[in-house]
């Protein structure tokens, strides 16, 4: 927001300060100034002047001598290169010993022979920005009003020699999106007087009423709970005047006409934004404010032809869409330099419905920006006045008498209770009851002073921001001096920072990967529907979430599992010659079987890893060697033994998405929790990888069972006795199995058991494996005799024959 010194002045004294001192007072009170700039670039000597004649040069086709009356005493001849300069014009004269922005001095001189007696200064060379000037302003001279004073200094005349506060406003605080909150911000910081506009509604000679011509309803009494609406017939639509558009020009505003420059003018003024429609163009004199129909469109102002949502509010008339409720009007209802007859309006449309709109269709403006923080509904019908007043004054119409207006909804002032004690307490000060009383004072918050140190404080509109008791107290803060309230020391018992058991798992499980070679990544938990469709993960039937606004096509749906995002992040190493990676991911995926979601959908952490290429780098000691399933399968396990998680059991799977014969499911207690393997041939050439292996685990089973615990057991004192055993059998039958059999069997006596070998071959018949196993057994207190060891080993073979149907191979 940009505020003029000058055009404050007009609303509270702001005698005995600069602006650079109003800068630092707002910033100090928590509204932070960016810059104070100065609108004098350096102008000095420069008056109105009327040319009284202009001569081609003799000698210079592109020049002209000019006769200039400037209040000098005498005429001055200058000699001006612009095309547009003509004689009866009122333009800005630099004279002889003026200074210009950029340190050019002006001297008399000599152009092609002819004396120069001063110069015809553009908006440009003023040190304005010409891009704020009406259009037909923009090049040449410029041009001033017939009524311009002869002889008057171009400070005054243009209103620059003036400075401009920029505001960095917070979004709670939109009172501050006007002229007159700023104002009011002012007079508590000062303890001065706010003084508001107070222009009469002058009405039409005929005493012609609105309502006779107009009828207003309102439709979405959810999106709009006020509109308002006066008429103002025999207009005549042109420039504005200098002040007013020296006014806007200092906010930022381009002028346009006196029509739209009156509302831009009242809306930064009050910050409520107002629209005009032309009435003739509106079909049966009749406004109704109501959500768009699926695909329907409208012709905004900027020529752009805009398809509407359901949720997107209307201004109609009885046949058409005329307006973009907050957002943008019609062209069809524009006001043109043939319009006679307005009809202005003044409405309290909801934030999040005009935030939705202009954010979807790209429409961002000055009145958006205000609707979407919520207008101050109390100055819904002052700003229309004050609008319908000075377009009567400006724009030579008569007022319609009375108000055409629909509401559905009037907005109540918040009442908060707050005491003293409370006040202080949390602000650590010792204010007294007087003090109390007269920051609320300044504040303009009218209050009650209760017994026993109790406020009961009324909120303006105004200020939306202020709802609660704590709000009230920050104000009461700010205002007192956040520089003034003492340090206190902080009480209570203090704890050491430290990690969560969570936390300290992931920790250590992203330093174990990383040891391991692996890379971390993080991604989007956002993905297109098309990424889901591809690779289903764990969660096959998961139904893809929607985002209701999404920042694009590519990240519309929540993901359900982490690989696509993995794939195409090793699929971007390839493409820059990074043909060995290595990553994985921690992060959750979004699980629901509803379509559309009516509940909250489940939030998996789960742990992801893609390895492609290589596992060693070239080296001259040998090959390097492709990566592979069990290369990925170490890693895991070296996971699980870290975090002392057992019964880790892998089971042969073909889920969709993986190599049929080259994937295992992981499976905890009863369930499965993850996936191993190589992805589909399919996949890994849709994708453009080679071999590519992944790791899809369901993390929270695993931090669970997570223990952390260190067992140290002593060097066994007796010896070991090891037996090797191959059996036969079918080559279907899981080794994991046999091996699960055969430790259940031994029992506590059985120390460790390898598979050495695996052999298939036309000795064994088809359909039929050997597999080898090395057992050793050992017993911690004493040694085992042969005895024992035969035993104990036939009960396991025999276990083996019952169980897979195994030949003890000779």
């Amino acid at each position: 927001m940009k505020v003029s010194y000058q055009w404050l002045s007009q609303y509270i004294d702001l005698k005995g300060y600069t602006a650079s001192e109003l800068a630092e007072k707002l910033t100090r009170s928590g509204i932070e100034v960016d810059v104070v700039e100065k609108r004098n670039k350096g102008v000095t000597q420069v008056v109105v002047g009327f040319v009284k004649a202009r001569e081609k040069h003799p000698d210079a086709d592109k020049l002209n001598v000019c006769t200039v009356d400037a209040g000098q005493g005498e005429d001055l001849q200058i000699v001006c290169g612009a095309p547009n300069v003509a004689a009866g014009q009122k333009v800005p004269v630099a004279l002889v010993g003026a200074e210009l922005p950029g340190g050019l001095k002006i001297k008399r001189a000599k152009l092609r022979g002819v004396e120069s007696m001063g110069m015809i200064c553009s908006a440009k060379e003023l040190g304005l920005n010409d891009k704020l000037l009406p259009k037909e302003q923009q090049e040449g001279i410029l041009v001033l009003p017939e009524d311009t004073a002869v002889g008057a200094s171009i400070l005054d005349v243009l209103g620059i020699d003036d400075e401009v506060l920029e505001l960095d406003l917070t979004p709670n605080r939109s009172d501050c999106l006007s002229m007159i909150g700023t104002a009011y911000e002012m007079a508590a910081i000062l303890g001065r007087d706010v003084l508001l506009p107070e222009d009469e509604v002058a009405l039409h000679p005929s005493q012609t009423k609105a309502a006779d011509h107009l009828s207003v309803t309102i439709s979405a009494p959810g999106q709009c709970s006020i509109y308002a609406a006066r008429r103002i017939s025999g207009v005549k639509v042109g420039p504005s005047p200098l002040w007013l558009q020296n006014r806007l020009m200092a906010a930022g505003v381009r002028p346009i006409n006196n029509i739209v420059d009156v509302t831009n003018f009242v809306m930064l003024e009050y910050g409520q934004p107002l629209h005009a429609f032309d009435a003739d163009r509106l079909a049966g004199g009749r406004i109704d404010v109501r959500l768009a129909e699926e695909g329907e469109k409208l012709v905004t102002l900027d020529d752009a032809e805009r398809t509407l949502e359901p949720h997107m509010l209307l201004i109609t008339d009885a046949e058409k869409p005329i307006a973009l409720a907050g957002v943008m009007g019609g062209a069809n209802s524009e006001v043109t330099a043939e319009t006679t007859t307005i009809v202005l309006e003044s409405a309290k449309f909801d934030g999040g419905t005009v935030r939705k709109a202009s954010r979807q269709l790209g429409l961002r403006s000055e009145a958006s920006l205000r609707f979407e923080k919520e207008v101050n509904a109390d100055a819904v019908i002052p700003a229309l006045d004050r609008a319908a007043s000075l377009i009567a004054k400006l724009a030579g119409g008569g007022i319609n008498e009375g108000i055409v207006e629909s509401v559905t909804q009037r907005a109540e002032p918040a009442v908060i209770a707050v005491t003293t004690d409370k006040i202080n307490r949390y602000l650590g000060t010792e204010l007294s009851s007087l003090e109390i009383k007269v920051i609320l004072s300044r504040l303009h918050f009218p209050y009650e002073d209760k017994t026993g140190g109790e406020w009961l404080v009324h909120v303006p509109l105004r200020r939306g921001d202020i709802t609660r008791d704590v709000d009230l107290i920050e104000e009461i803060a700010r205002l007192y001096g956040y520089d003034n309230i003492p340090v206190t020391p902080i009480l209570g018992a203090t704890t050491p920072g430290s990690l969560t058991r969570e936390q300290s798992i992931r920790r250590t499980l992203r330093g174990l990967l990383t040891e391991s070679g692996l890379n971390e990544v993080v991604t989007y938990s956002f993905t297109h529907p098309d990424q889901i469709a591809g690779f289903r993960g764990m969660y096959p039937e998961a139904k893809p979430i929607a985002l209701s606004m999404p920042m694009s096509e590519e990240r519309s749906v929540l993901r359900t599992s982490l690989v696509p995002h993995l794939l195409d992040t090793a699929l971007y190493n390839r493409n820059r010659n990074q043909d060995d990676v290595a990553i994985f991911e921690i992060g959750k995926v979004f699980v629901t079987s509803e379509e559309p979601v009516t509940a909250l959908p489940q939030e998996k952490l789960m742990l992801g890893i893609v390895w492609t290429g290589k596992r060693t780098s070239e080296h001259w000691a040998g090959k390097p060697e492709k990566v592979d399933f069990y290369d990925v399968k170490g890693i895991f396990e070296k996971v699980t033994s870290v975090l002392g998680v057992a019964d880790v059991r892998y089971s042969a799977a073909g889920p969709e998405g993986f190599h049929p014969g080259r994937t295992a499911a992981i499976s905890l207690g009863e369930g499965v929790i993850g996936r191993l393997g190589q992805l589909h041939p399919a996949l890994q050439q849709a994708k453009d990888l080679e071999d590519t292996y992944v790791l899809e685990v369901e993390l929270e089973p695993l931090l669970e069972q997570a223990s952390f615990r260190i067992e140290y057991k002593p060097l066994p004192k007796y010896p070991a006795s090891g037996r090797d055993m191959a059996v036969v059998v079918d080559t279907g039958v899981p080794v994991g199995d046999i091996r699960r059999v055969a430790e259940e069997t031994a029992g506590s006596l059985l120390e460790s058991i390898e598979v050495f070998d695996i052999y298939t071959g036309e000795r064994l018949g088809s359909g039929k494996k050997s597999v080898a196993f090395a057992l050793v057994y050992r017993h911690p207190e004493r040694t085992l005799t042969d005895e024992e060891v035969a035993g104990l080993h036939g009960k396991v073979v025999a276990a083996l024959e019952q169980t897979f149907a195994a030949e003890l191979r000779k």
